[in-house]
């Protein structure tokens, strides 16, 4: 009987492998974006936790104490206990020039200490050298202020540790940012650059004017123009020591870098809004003589908003360009969440209907119950416009003051597959003056609503806005309070009968495999036990059969590492090791199986 049931093992999973989807996600560099810490960061900012104080009671502090995250307090007393025999004249430096700047900033946050030091990191050659940069007159004042601690950099670099750890504190900062930060990242980038039908620009190429002597005359000179090429990249910074909550975004020339805890993920509007920059920024700039409409229009609101907010740049392409940025960050959210709704909507009259012909429900009373469905929706479609209104308002207030017509304008183009930068040409073109300013005169009324709206949330946390819920979801939740009570054979004549609404749905095929796989548990007799995990890995294989683009990485992780258990409790390791190896595959997913595929894959291999 083994020998047979290894056999239908094999079988089945070459079968299910087979029909398995591509693993999610896509290769990042081929769309600019790099995932990787900065040593000269990392040196720069440990510097800065050398630097103490004694206080009134005469007890030794830190001067930089800002809110890390778990990963990051842990890396942070590692880090000073590495340290902790820092030659005491250096330390007194470093504590001296901080001390100095936060005196003279004493409203400060250490948060907003720490942001010019970063932009500093920035301008310093790679290690070991850390040289200062040749030009400094472009660089603004808060970074040219801390521009005197680099020769303090320089000087921890050599006399410190850190020129022997750095190397592991790098290669720690990968494998943390393996986990939650680049499979973020990676749902990022594909979200926003499948909504823009584009890919990013990694290529900016400008004319430059060369001049030389002709001959040996000394006055005549030849004019001629030269096409020169610059790479451009967005790299995404795994850093330790970045303060918690907070995402440092720079751009230097042609090089989006944004500064992120390792352990965190960058999904959230300041992360995709620098991605958006990295995309946004070549597609203006190639449309730089076609705005003098927009220009002549915004300007004056720009000189308006800036005698309040000195700040705003009165630079009509970073305007166009920081509004586009905005405009694509609401809208590409709110159309998201309406393809979601639309999508449940649909299925939830789909399943009214169905019911009425099995439960022979009048069809009066179906019609009925599907308009409730398309009248909560339509409801649902008012408020998520409402927010976007708002948010677009609050970034024109903020100097992105198109980010209102932008955003009416990919309404336009978002279903039709058109790239964005071809779409942009129109765009500027098809501008009206007059229609914007009533546009926004007119929204008033809209944006007093989501106020209100967004005051009965606070009210009420109850009536936030969310997508409608998904049966499945609903329906697996109560399931699994069958699976917890141990009611099994219930739970697995439940998980059939959503299977036949839901053949296609991975989510169901992994919880009859967990059904199995349980009751496998409590069986003693070794054939019946045998032929409830063969049960419980045809399950599983049909996970990977029906997983597509879609399926979440966590459950895919979990299903490899389950069938993996299932191939080793059958002494057939080979082939479990091959399972654990997908998983890790997929890296540190959240609510994965990372850890037990490497813990397990240890253990085969271990001699």
């Amino acid at each position: 009987m083994k020998r047979v049931f290894l056999f239908l093992m094999m079988a089945i999973f070459a079968l299910g492998v087979s029909g398995q989807a591509p693993a999610p996600g896509f290769d990042l560099t081929n769309y600019g974006v790099r995932v990787e810490p900065d040593k000269r960061l990392i040196v720069v900012l440990a510097a800065l936790e050398m630097a103490t104080t004694t206080n009134a009671a005469g007890v030794e502090e830190k001067l930089i104490n800002t809110p890390l995250s778990d990963q990051g307090a842990k890396f942070r007393a590692q880090l000073l206990k590495d340290n902790a025999s820092l030659p005491e004249d250096l330390r007194r430096k470093i504590s001296g020039f901080v001390l100095q700047y936060k005196k003279r900033n004493a409203k400060a946050t250490d948060a907003e200490i720490v942001a010019p030091f970063i932009s500093m990191a920035y301008t310093l050659t790679p290690v070991p050298e850390l040289a200062d940069p040749i030009i400094t007159n472009d660089l603004p004042g808060n970074l040219l202020d801390v521009l005197d601690f680099a020769p303090l950099t320089r000087e921890f670099y050599r006399r410190s540790v850190i020129s022997s750890k750095l190397d592991d504190y790098v290669k720690d900062g990968k494998l943390l940012a393996d986990g939650n930060l680049r499979s973020s990242t990676r749902d990022m980038v594909g979200d926003l650059l499948d909504y823009l039908h584009t890919r990013p620009q990694l290529i900016f190429s400008e004319k430059i004017k060369i001049e030389t002597k002709k001959g040996t005359s000394k006055t005549q000179t030849l004019t001629k123009i030269e096409t020169r090429e610059h790479d451009r990249h967005f790299y995404v910074v795994p850093e330790n020591l970045a303060p918690k909550g907070t995402i440092n975004f720079l751009n230097i020339r042609d090089d989006y870098y944004v500064i992120i805890p390792p352990d965190t993920v960058i999904g959230n509007s300041d992360g995709r809004r620098a991605f958006l920059q990295f995309v946004v920024d070549p597609i203006v700039l190639s449309r730089a003589k076609e705005i003098s409409a927009m220009h002549d229009w915004a300007k004056p609101l720009l000189d308006d908003l800036r005698k309040t907010l000195p700040n705003i740049s009165p630079d009509i392409f970073l305007c166009l360009s920081h509004s586009l940025v905005a405009a694509v960050d609401v809208r590409q959210a709110e159309f998201e969440k309406i393809r979601i709704a639309t999508d449940q909507a649909r299925q939830k009259i789909d399943q009214l209907q169905q019911n009425g012909k099995t439960q022979n429900v009048a069809q009066a009373k179906i019609d009925t119950d599907k308009r409730a469905v398309t009248d909560e929706l339509k409801k649902f479609k008012v408020s998520l416009d409402d927010e976007a209104t708002l948010q677009l308002y609050d970034d024109y207030q903020k100097g992105a003051v198109l980010s209102l017509y932008f955003a009416e304008q990919l309404k336009g183009v978002e279903d039709s597959g058109f790239d964005i930068a071809a779409s942009l040409r129109e765009m500027i073109a098809t501008f009206d003056p007059a229609k914007e300013t009533a546009r926004i005169a007119n929204s008033g009324d809209i944006r007093k609503r989501a106020l209100a709206a967004r005051e009965e949330r606070k009210l009420h946390p109850e009536t936030r806005l969310t997508v409608a819920e998904n049966p499945v979801t609903t329906r697996l939740l109560e399931i699994q309070k069958m699976i917890d009570a141990k009611d099994l054979p219930k739970a697995n004549a439940e998980l059939k009968q959503l299977l036949t609404q839901y053949p296609s749905e991975p989510r169901i095929y992994y919880s009859m495999g967990r059904v199995a796989s349980l009751s496998a548990e409590g069986i003693t007799d070794a054939e019946a036990q045998g032929k409830k995990l063969l049960e419980a890995k045809t399950a599983y294989s049909n996970v990977l059969r029906t997983a597509n683009q879609y399926t979440e990485s966590a459950l895919l992780s979990l299903t490899f590492v389950a069938l993996g258990r299932i191939y080793e409790f059958f002494n057939q390791n080979d082939y479990a090791i091959k399972l654990y190896d997908e998983a890790i595959k997929l890296n540190d997913v959240k609510n994965g199986a990372y850890r037990e595929a490497m813990d397990a894959k240890q253990r085969l291999i271990k001699p």
